[in-house]
């Protein structure tokens, strides 16, 4: 992946620590800028109040998981006719989690560890680069 040519928000909903600091540092030097959750109660607070062009969003995670948060921001969206991008994040590489992401209204997703050239293919798939 080159470095942007122009700015990308992104909020990244993960609890765990370590991994937000391995998707940050990875994405941080192609010229993203990251915001951080560490749940989808937080991500949904930071989305009412500011702008993002896409949501990394875990699957699991406590106080409210990343399908149940996922379908509450459609939800919202369907007031204000916003539609911001979402990848879903799971360790697990089930092909039923793909479909279980796309149902609770996840535009793509990706399996852990993080990979920055299947993330480059899919944000061109999504039209966002």
């Amino acid at each position: 992946m080159e470095k942007l040519d122009k700015h990308i928000s992104i909020l990244l909903v993960e609890d765990n620590v370590l991994n937000q600091k391995l998707i940050f540092l990875n994405l941080s030097k192609y010229g993203f800028v990251i915001d951080a959750a560490n749940n989808g109660k937080e991500a949904l607070d930071k989305v009412s109040s500011q702008n993002y062009d896409l949501i990394l969003m875990d699957l699991m995670m406590p106080v409210m998981d990343g399908l149940e948060s996922a379908k509450k921001i459609r939800e919202k969206e369907k007031e204000s006719g916003n539609h911001i991008p979402i990848i879903g994040l799971t360790a697990n590489t089930f092909d039923a989690d793909r479909e279980k992401c796309l149902a609770h209204g996840m535009d793509e997703y990706m399996p852990k560890p993080f990979d920055i050239n299947l993330f480059e293919n899919i944000l061109r798939e999504l039209n966002i680069l």
